[in-house]
């Protein structure tokens, strides 16, 4: 049985190095892991390709020692690039997640083979039309958001104005409940989301600054983790 099998996006964390404020990008996901987070995305707009893949064997390291190979899944963002290459350097890279205008799914999964994580985003009002017309068994997961203005992703959706497209808790129901794949929500989320959050069906959040930007990233993560855990679906 392969981790995509088991792939579990409750609590999911993405990070590179420009988010650590200085801190190894392999100890804030040892950190993380300890507090119970399940799922770790390197994902960098400022690394190289020889950077991230480095970026990526510290977090295969930091899970390997907490005994968690094979049961917390480890992605790269976008760079299908890098998860071939840091393969091919002996890395435990399970997958990649991309976005509607990276790398298609069809190439990603033919490239990484079936027992690969591909992890699907999209803005809600383009998912939702993905989900009803697209090869679902092609993706594990969608990441859906922001569900707030954040300043780790810019390159948002935006309205007429200008303004940055959150999502509501109603649109998060709504693509839950025509999803036949698990969801996964991010964009500036924090701990007093979690249980409105959970209320919408959905399977896990995701969170950069929460953990990474924190003076305390164990304590934030285990505050997050705790707190989806305890809320009511």
């Amino acid at each position: 049985m392969s981790i995509r099998d088991n792939l579990d996006i409750s609590a999911y964390l993405v990070l590179g190095p420009e988010n650590t404020l200085g801190r190894p990008v392999g100890d804030v996901v040892a950190q993380a892991l300890d507090a119970g987070f399940t799922c770790i995305q390197v994902r960098s707009k400022v690394a190289n390709a020889r950077e991230i893949i480095a970026l990526t064997g510290d977090a295969a390291q930091a899970i390997a020692r907490a005994g968690k190979t094979g049961q917390v899944a480890l992605l790269i963002d976008d760079r299908l690039d890098c998860v071939l290459a840091a393969r091919e350097q002996g890395i435990a890279v399970d997958g990649v997640h991309v976005g509607q205008s990276d790398i298609p799914v069809e190439v990603c999964r033919k490239l990484l083979g079936p027992d690969a994580i591909v992890g699907l985003s999209a803005r809600c009002e383009e998912m939702l039309e993905y989900v009803k017309t697209a090869d679902m068994s092609l993706v594990d997961y969608l990441g859906i958001g922001p569900l707030h203005e954040t300043e780790t992703k810019r390159d948002c959706g935006r309205a007429a104005d200008g303004s940055i497209i959150t999502k509501s808790f109603e649109d998060l129901a709504a693509l839950h409940a025509a999803s036949p794949v698990p969801i996964v929500v991010g964009g500036g989320v924090k701990t007093a989301d979690l249980p409105q959050l959970k209320t919408t069906g959905v399977d896990g959040f995701f969170v950069v600054s929460a953990v990474c930007s924190a003076d305390d990233p164990h304590a934030a993560a285990k505050e997050l983790v705790d707190t989806w855990q305890q809320a009511e679906a």
